[in-house]
C-alpha cells in the first residue's frame, strides 16, 4: 500500500509541475473587467484577438519614428512616442511594451505608476534625477526613496507598481527610453487621480486625507484638473 502511494503522489506531483494549467490567472491587461451572466452581451479578450496567421506580415511587426520626439503635451512639458500593441500590432501577447519620452528643462514627470509592469529607463541625452518610493517594512506610515542621478548611457529601473518621477535638472532637453514588461503597463498620475477624478472625491475626505483646508483643496483641484 505504501508502495502505491509514493507512486500516486510522485505522478500527481509530476503532472503539477509539467502541466500547461496552472493556479494562477494571468495578469490582467485592463484596469477593470466586470462580469457578466448574459453570454451574448459583449465578446471581451484580455488583449487584442489574434488575426490568422496566414494574413500576417513584417509590417505587423514594424515600426518607424522613434528617433523624432513626439508633441508636447501642453501644460506637462514632455512629450511621449509609444510603440504598442495598437501601432505595432505583432506585439500581441509578447508582453512588451516601448516609449520614448522627451522632458523639457525643469520639468518633472509627474509622480505615477504603472500597475501591470516594471520599467526600466535608458538615458540617450540629458540629464534626470529620478527615484522610486518603497513602502517602510517597518512603519507603513512612512517610505523609503530609491533615487539617482543619471546621464546618457546609464539606465534605471522601476518595480512593478511603485510609484515613481522623473526631472530633468539640467538645461536642455532630456531623452530616454523605457521598456515595460506588459503590453499594456497602465499609468496612474497620482495627483490627477486624486484631484481630478470624476466624479470628484468629496473635499471633506480630502481635506482631512491631506490635513489641508478646503481653500487649498479647491486650489490644488484646479492645478490638476
Amino acid at each position: 500500500m505504501s508502495m502505491w502511494w509514493f507512486i500516486t503522489t510522485l505522478a500527481i506531483t509530476a503532472f503539477i509541475s509539467y502541466s500547461p494549467a496552472y493556479a494562477y490567472d494571468n495578469n490582467p491587461l485592463q484596469d477593470i473587467c466586470v462580469a457578466v451572466n448574459d453570454s451574448q452581451a459583449a465578446v471581451f479578450v484580455n488583449g487584442k484577438i489574434c488575426k490568422d496567421p496566414k494574413l500576417a506580415t513584417a509590417n505587423d511587426f514594424y515600426f518607424s519614428g522613434l528617433n523624432v520626439s513626439g508633441n508636447v503635451v501642453p501644460g506637462l512639458g514632455f512629450a511621449s512616442t509609444r510603440v504598442a500593441v495598437n501601432n505595432m500590432p505583432g506585439l500581441n501577447t509578447l508582453g512588451m511594451f516601448l516609449g520614448r519620452t522627451d522632458l523639457e528643462p525643469q520639468r518633472l514627470a509627474q509622480f505615477h505608476t504603472h500597475p501591470r509592469a516594471t520599467e526600466l529607463i535608458t538615458i540617450l541625452e540629458g540629464t534626470l534625477y529620478t527615484g522610486f518610493l518603497v513602502p517602510d517594512a517597518a512603519n507603513f506610515f512612512k517610505s523609503r526613496l530609491f533615487s539617482k542621478i543619471i546621464n546618457p548611457g546609464d539606465v534605471f529601473v522601476f518595480p512593478k507598481g511603485l510609484i515613481h518621477f522623473q526631472y530633468n535638472m539640467g538645461n536642455k532637453k532630456a531623452t530616454y527610453l523605457s521598456f515595460f514588461n506588459s503590453q499594456n503597463p497602465g499609468f496612474v498620475i497620482i495627483p490627477n487621480s486624486i484631484f481630478a477624478s470624476n466624479p470628484p472625491i468629496s473635499d471633506n475626505i480630502l481635506a482631512k486625507g491631506f490635513q489641508l483646508n478646503k481653500t487649498d483643496i479647491a486650489l490644488l483641484r484646479k492645478k490638476f484638473s
